[in-house]
């Protein structure tokens, strides 16, 4: 089963600048990972001022160049992993949030888990 892992969170959050703690921890987390062969692949994102979006409406598309002001909280990351079952995949979720709980308390993130359409 093929799950796709979003971290979420307000892009100018409290906590935002993480320490060199976290990153050390997520850098094993990370290489442990895809030694196992869970993790096929993983990235951060750049801060919406480096995005945009294209919209469909109305029959027309339209272009907006970021920062996106009005986006409440944004996906700062993404991970794809392969479990053999959703409760793998449930762990996988928690050890990673757990990082950053233990690392930075006081950032708010969420992490949403969503199965892949296998064809």
């Amino acid at each position: 089963m093929k799950f796709l892992m979003m971290i979420k969170h307000a892009e100018a959050a409290p906590g935002l600048e993480h320490p060199q703690g976290l990153y050390e921890a997520m850098g094993k987390f990370v290489e442990e990972s895809v030694k196992s062969g869970i993790l096929k692949d993983t990235a951060g994102l750049k801060r919406t001022e480096h995005g945009y979006r294209i919209k469909s409406k109305g029959g027309k598309l339209t272009r907006t160049d970021g920062p996106f002001a009005e986006s409440k909280e944004v996906v700062g990351g993404y991970a794809i992993v392969e479990t053999k079952t959703k409760e793998e995949a449930d762990a996988l979720a928690e050890q990673f949030m757990e990082l950053h709980r233990r690392h930075v308390p006081n950032f708010e993130c969420e992490c949403e888990v969503r199965p892949l359409e296998e064809f």
